[in-house]
């Protein structure tokens, strides 16, 4: 750190609550995460109206994931020149219309198309979103204000997923098509009188500059945790339902409790990781690693009982994915002056983990392990998550103590 990069001035205090932009930055990504979660509970449906395998209809899941890893960073670079809040309304206006599409249509290559373009939408507005949010909340609140984004993001799986499966089986499957476009299309004025021109950036820079920028040690650090991170926790949550019904016992009418246990669970763990990062950030990391390791594991040896599984999938929940926000404030951070490309790196490192994780983990129910097969595979990748965070945590004690940074002006 040179001393250019300080400021006189002293630490800026956490404001007592967040701009109101956060919150509805908040809601976009409700609608963002709903959508790519909620074709699960609707497969059956889509399936049987679709003459397709129920099989080949779970593409429409992984067409999604895939546009998500390649298209957040690929908007980034795109959408560098244009102002942020033109960036967020496109994104809500192609989100919106990719599921009118999804809603009419009747071909499933159709369908597929729909979905790719529409996770590319995704990514845009998840990536643009972050920085806005951390440059309306200041540098002292940007983990607990990427907190409160992810936090929309969390409540999909609580309220949103299940209202989507749940109108799909009143309505036909289309109805939550419908119901996100018609949201998608309310939040666009939202952005566009709350976004304002102060959390735009002063000027362009060059795209060589932005490359240039993304080639720093600490921010793929950053992203080797976000990989595995996300690809520990998720990897076992893909196949907790057998795990819970096979191995522990319980009944299938009462997995979905499990889940909106788990996903209240990760609401809550989201905001508190978020408020926890602002002041000890290599700190969460390291102890959320630590501690999400240490649930897996005790998940792997008491799966076979109830009441330990159903615990122990809620503290995982709380735990296993509080500490994203950190992470994606990190990666703004760690990008420097390429803040918009570091966390669209961040969304399309979350998204690969969880594809590489719950692919390994779905291998693992052919085989010996059998419904405990997935814990396994979590829990190894879990404890890698402590490889990159004791580095950062490192890299962070040799830094000199100074005043705090603004994101924009991190050093990488």
């Amino acid at each position: 750190m040179t001393a250019g990069q300080l400021t006189s001035r002293p630490a800026p205090v956490a404001p007592a609550r967040l701009p109101f932009v956060v919150y509805v930055l908040a809601v976009g990504t409700f609608l963002m995460l709903t959508t790519e979660f909620v074709v699960a509970g609707l497969l059956p449906e889509i399936a049987g109206d679709l003459g397709v395998g129920v099989g080949r209809a779970g593409l429409l899941i992984t067409v999604f994931a895939v546009g998500m890893i390649v298209g957040a960073p690929a908007m980034a670079l795109l959408t560098r020149r244009v102002p942020r809040r033109v960036t967020l309304m496109a994104a809500l206006a192609v989100f919106a219309a990719g599921h009118v599409v999804v809603a009419l249509g009747s071909s499933f290559p159709l369908l597929l198309g729909a979905r790719f373009v529409t996770a590319w939408a995704t990514g845009a507005f998840w990536a643009v979103a972050s920085v806005v949010a951390t440059r309306a909340a200041g540098p002292a609140a940007s983990s607990r204000a990427l907190g409160l984004v992810g936090a929309g993001g969390m409540l999909a799986n609580v309220v949103g997923v299940p209202l989507g499966a749940f109108a799909g089986q009143l309505s036909g499957w289309r109805g939550p098509f419908w119901a996100l476009a018609a949201l998608a299309l309310a939040a666009i004025p939202l952005i566009a009188r709350h976004v304002r021109r102060e959390q735009e950036d002063q000027q362009p820079v060059p795209l060589r500059t932005e490359l240039a920028a993304v080639r720093s040690r600490r921010l793929w650090l950053v992203l080797a945790a976000c990989a595995t991170t996300t690809g520990g926790v998720l990897s076992v949550y893909s196949y907790v339902s057998p795990l819970l019904t096979d191995r522990a016992g319980i009944a299938a009418g009462l997995v979905p409790l499990v889940l909106v246990g788990f996903g209240a669970g990760s609401l809550v763990g989201t905001v508190v990781g978020g408020r926890l990062g602002d002041a000890h950030p290599h700190a969460t990391t390291v102890v959320v690693a630590a501690v999400t390791t240490l649930v897996l594991l005790a998940l792997c040896l008491l799966s076979g009982r109830a009441v330990p599984a159903v615990a122990l999938v809620g503290l995982l929940g709380l735990v296993g994915l509080s500490a994203n926000p950190v992470l994606s404030a990190l990666a703004v951070r760690s990008a420097g002056v390429a803040p918009t490309l570091g966390v669209a790196m961040s969304v399309s490192a979350y998204n690969l983990g969880t594809a590489v994780g719950s692919g390994t983990a779905g291998a693992t129910l052919g085989t010996g392990l059998g419904a405990v097969g997935p814990v396994v595979v979590g829990t190894a990748v879990a404890a890698l998550t402590l490889v990159p965070t004791t580095a950062l945590a490192l890299a962070g004690r040799r830094r000199s103590p100074g005043p705090a940074l603004s994101p924009a002006r991190a050093p990488g």
